[in-house]
């Protein structure tokens, strides 16, 4: 007879991706086929991820969901996805709007925001971070902006997955989206250079905007994330806009995602960024951390990532999903 393992060792193993699999008595064996083990293992993701989304249901914030228009410091939610000025927006990037991505948010909430603060016309100067493939420059190009994008150097993104995943650009003509604007309104009104987000390059100075979709969060802590917001403001000119997003920590308040590839910001650690910014005279818009009321703001994808619908995912033990951060340059 075969020595079966207790089911209370099974969390542990399918953590460690071990393969595992479930006898008719309800006792775990050693498997040798890893597809099965990973069928299992995405499972128990799954079952983790509908806890969370059900505590993340129970402690709603009071108050208001947060709109579009109309934007605050706010997070991804589905009823945002059916707005009027969102459509209108998805039109724009040609992005499906009944996709329900929080990477089609990021684009929505950025131009939106530009919109409200700044009003986007031609004449005026960008600065885009981390752009990689995005369709934001040529957005701002069919409208007659001036951009510069920057990006990592190829040398510095080999390794991060980045170039594999078609997500990194290395030169202006990867930052074309023909149906959102020519290729010769691409080369008049936008250029490209490589440019590290921790080490941003002095004379990228006097813009009317700048903006990164999901980016700041990848430099390595909490603290560099916060740094790069404080130092995007001085490429700005007096009364510059700043529009970013990042990835946002649902379940914790305390315990998260910290010195890694990828960090989580926390409630806590955006009211401390609104603080360093007033007190250097920057205006912040309120912080509005209400997660959404319905069921697609309480469902976790889990890898292997569907993407569609995909406003929430499972980041090791943490729930995340994108917020969006304002911010205008004060006077000199």
């Amino acid at each position: 007879m075969k020595k079966e393992i207790p089911v209370k060792t099974v969390l542990g193993q399918v953590e460690r991706q071990e393969p595992v699999r479930v006898t008719a008595r309800g006792c775990i064996r050693p498997l040798p086929y890893a597809k099965r083990a990973h069928m299992f293992l995405r499972l128990y993701r799954k079952l983790r991820a509908k806890r969370l989304g059900q505590s993340i249901s129970r402690s709603l914030p009071n108050g208001p969901e947060p709109t579009f228009p109309n934007l605050e410091w706010q997070l991804c939610t589905t009823a945002q996805t059916r707005a009027p000025a969102y459509l209108d927006w998805c039109d724009v990037i040609h992005r499906r709007p009944d996709a329900q991505r929080r990477k089609v948010w990021e684009y929505c909430y950025a131009l939106q925001g530009l919109t409200e603060q700044l009003g986007l016309r031609a004449g005026q100067r960008g600065l885009g971070f981390g752009v990689g493939r995005e369709p934001m420059p040529s957005v701002f190009a069919a409208r007659g902006i001036e951009v510069v994008a920057t990006d990592l150097s190829v040398e510095s993104a080999q390794g991060t997955g980045w170039i594999r995943s078609r997500e990194h650009a290395a030169s202006l003509e990867q930052l074309l989206h023909p149906k959102i604007c020519s290729a010769e309104q691409l080369r008049k009104h936008v250029s490209f250079r490589p440019a590290d987000m921790n080490a941003i390059p002095e004379d990228l100075t006097g813009f009317d905007f700048c903006w990164s979709s999901c980016a700041f969060e990848h430099l390595g802590s909490i603290e560099l994330g916060m740094r790069f917001i404080e130092r995007s403001l001085e490429c700005l000119k007096p009364g510059g806009v700043a529009v970013h997003t990042t990835e946002f920590n649902l379940v914790s308040n305390d315990a998260t995602v910290d010195n890694q590839g990828t960090v989580l910001f926390r409630k806590r650690d955006l009211e401390e960024l609104a603080r360093r910014l007033t007190a250097k005279g920057a205006e912040v818009l309120p912080l509005n951390c209400h997660p959404g009321s319905e069921p697609l703001d309480h469902h976790i994808d889990v890898p292997p990532y569907r993407w569609v619908p995909h406003l929430r995912l499972m980041l090791g033990r943490f729930a995340t999903t994108s917020v969006g951060i304002i911010v205008k340059r004060g006077p000199a």
